[in-house]
């Protein structure tokens, strides 16, 4: 459902989308991980740490919309896509179907076949025009996968993504993901405790380990 690849780009040299270095994360004086730099590459990167360990703050940082306490981010990529579950807000009274065009409208490089698609592998065509306070979270997370997915962006960060996800529509993000692993262009981050054992034979960009760069 993503881009199709072309020859030529299968072989090209996958450069850096963005680079961190000596990143620092603390809380109330407590230092959630220091010293972490990797560099993110078109395809899929994991994201592994486990509760506390500060992963969501991390994807909050690869998508601009949190500082690190020290370090430097360095970026050769647009706009980021971060699918995070987010608070109540002002897009609470939005149906699905306009929270969705307005993503469509806000990021360029958009695939509209590609969403009409995931919205009907998804089930949320019952759902477009309910307002997303209606909705329970399973189905949230899903209309958020599908305009991740569908976004185009450089940068697509998933927090971990399966959460409230029923088994057919786990099914269908594995299978989105093993595609993103090998997209040429565009840099995929799973931010989760682990791989998902469905994911195990992929061959992965990059691993961010949390737990190592703990302390």
């Amino acid at each position: 459902m993503l881009t199709p690849r072309s020859h030529s780009a299968m072989h090209a040299p996958r450069l850096p989308l963005l680079r961190a270095t000596d990143l620092t994360l603390a809380f109330d004086g407590h230092r959630v991980f220091s010293g972490l730099g990797f560099a993110l590459r078109p395809g899929l990167t994991l994201v592994r740490g486990g509760d506390g360990r500060g992963k969501t703050s991390l994807l909050r940082m690869l998508a601009g919309e949190r500082q690190p306490d020290a370090g430097v981010i360095e970026r050769a990529h647009g706009p980021a896509f971060l699918a995070a579950p987010r608070g109540t807000g002002e897009d609470e009274a939005l149906t699905l179907r306009a929270w969705l065009q307005a993503q469509r409208a806000a990021h360029a490089g958009w695939q509209q076949p590609a969403c009409a698609d995931l919205v009907d592998a998804f089930g949320l065509a019952e759902h477009l025009d309910k307002s997303l306070f209606m909705l329970s979270t399973g189905t949230r997370r899903k209309g958020l996968l599908a305009a991740a997915f569908a976004s185009g962006a450089d940068l697509t960060l998933l927090d971990t993504p399966a959460a409230a996800l029923d088994t057919r529509s786990c099914a269908l993000l594995w299978a989105l993901l093993e595609e993103a692993a090998g997209h040429p262009r565009r840099a995929f981050v799973l931010a989760d405790h682990a791989l998902p054992r469905a994911l195990e034979g992929c061959t992965l960009a990059g691993l961010v380990d949390l737990d190592q760069a703990s302390g």
